[in-house]
């Protein structure tokens, strides 16, 4: 039986600040449906301290932030841009439209068709996520999206040069610098001066994520992608100190991330209990990683590699670095998550920043009936019929009619009577079933 040497917050405490979220999100996004611009600039005050004359950039204001990077800058990030494009296409090139003739005269086919528009939220706050422009805004232009709205907030009261530039690299059509809430709703809403959006995608904060769950049915959304998680499974293979990174570098995302060790190894969970408090000295960034590891971190001891994948798929958290001796074994086994990083040379940050896969993620508990974000997010697959002979609408038709009957839905039947009278010269009795062939010959 799992041992746990460290628990996390309880689910009551959770569920506590998940309404409190809740209640928050529910009046802002009322707002703004109520009071359009007037109340997306109002919270861009209250809670970024911006008002611009508008939060759309123009061309210049584009180029002026671009000018602050670096040479070396940009090419970073057209080489991780390069890395995730190369993916995406692969992917897109995955999914193919079908067209089949399943029966003589009957052809049945689907397309995959890309959303009109979609808009992309790029966190910020503490660390701007450069990154997410990657993910989102470049995802949806290899799906062939005509329009994309990319929007990150405000970073010390100006547009983040990094963010700008990685949003006008990757193919965005409009840049807004609009944060949070009033970012979500402004694209999926729609204002005075912003077009809703067809589709929401993104990460963010818990409110931008509760954001997210709200708005969607007006608009789609890709998944929910709340506060990041990372959960290690670990064995005597590794030790404490790449173990105890791999957890901080994951914490260090806000006060609310949960970090987990699942392992088999005592001597592991106890050494690596030690270096977390060792690193936590001398990490930069630990004021936010101590509180993610105090109030959500945990480490627990399972009996056995089958506990250990159990425990990990009822956590299924967004991030699982898997670093055993059978790292395998658990990639065909595992069901729940958002995604894998197998093997002690691979790691999170990876696939986070540059390595190609998409780091927007299925966050609590998602992973149990959706995967992150990635091309087929953005295309719809709608089917179409045709049927091509008088025999196949008879032959069709027969069969919907007495279908339709025995659900008693007479008017659908008679969809189906009047081809198989026209197509067929069978005289089928208004509001009636169409007659076995055997009857009708």
């Amino acid at each position: 039986m799992a041992e746990y040497l460290k628990r996390g917050k309880s689910a009551e405490d959770v569920a506590a600040d998940d309404k409190q979220t809740r209640d928050i999100v529910e009046g802002i996004l009322s707002d703004v449906e109520a009071r359009g611009d007037a109340a997306v600039r109002d919270l861009s005050v209250k809670f970024d301290n911006y008002s611009p004359e508008r939060f759309a950039l123009s061309q210049s204001e584009i180029e002026a932030a671009m000018s602050k990077l670096t040479s070396r800058e940009i090419d970073d990030i057209k080489f991780a841009q390069a890395q995730i494009r190369n993916f995406a296409e692969i992917q897109r090139a995955s999914m193919t439209d079908v067209e089949v003739e399943t029966m003589p005269g009957v052809v049945l086919g689907h397309k995959n068709i890309p959303v009109q528009s979609a808009g992309c939220y790029v966190p910020g706050g503490k660390f701007p996520m450069i990154a997410s422009a990657h993910m989102s805004v470049l995802t949806a232009k290899v799906a062939g999206v005509p329009r994309v709205v990319a929007s990150s907030p405000p970073v010390n009261g100006e547009p983040h040069p990094a963010v700008v530039t990685a949003m006008h690299l990757a193919g965005a059509d409009e840049i807004m610098i609009l944060g949070g809430i009033q970012a979500v709703a402004a694209m999926a809403i729609g204002t005075e001066s912003v077009k809703p959006c067809d589709m929401i995608v993104g990460p963010g904060n818990k409110f931008v994520a509760e954001a997210k769950r709200q708005v969607f049915g007006k608009v789609g959304i890709d998944l929910f992608a709340g506060p990041t998680e990372t959960c290690v499974i670990a064995d005597d293979t590794v030790d404490a100190e790449i173990v105890a990174t791999d957890i901080l570098g994951q914490a260090e995302h806000g006060y609310n991330s949960p970090a987990v060790l699942i392992t088999n190894s005592r001597k592991l969970a106890e050494e690596t209990l030690v270096e977390i408090e060792r690193l936590l000295e001398i990490l930069p960034t630990r004021d936010t990683a101590r509180v993610s590891w105090e109030e959500y971190g945990e480490v627990i001891l399972c009996d056995s590699y089958d506990e250990m994948l159990k425990v990990s798929e009822e956590i299924c958290s967004e991030h699982i670095q898997v670093m055993t001796d059978r790292d395998e074994w658990f990639l065909e086994n595992m069901t729940s998550y958002g995604a894998l990083f197998l093997g002690p040379r691979t790691n999170v940050a990876n696939g986070d920043k540059v390595i190609g896969t998409n780091h927007t993620l299925p966050t609590k508990k998602a992973g149990r009936y959706t995967g992150g974000l990635w091309v087929g997010k953005f295309l719809k697959t709608h089917s179409y019929q045709r049927v091509l002979t008088d025999e196949a609408a008879t032959l069709v038709g027969e069969y919907g009619s007495r279908l339709c009957m025995m659900e008693g839905f007479v008017g659908h039947a008679e969809q189906c009577n009047v081809r198989v009278r026209r197509y067929g010269g069978v005289n089928v009795p208004y509001g009636g079933a169409a007659p076995y062939r055997d009857a009708a010959e």
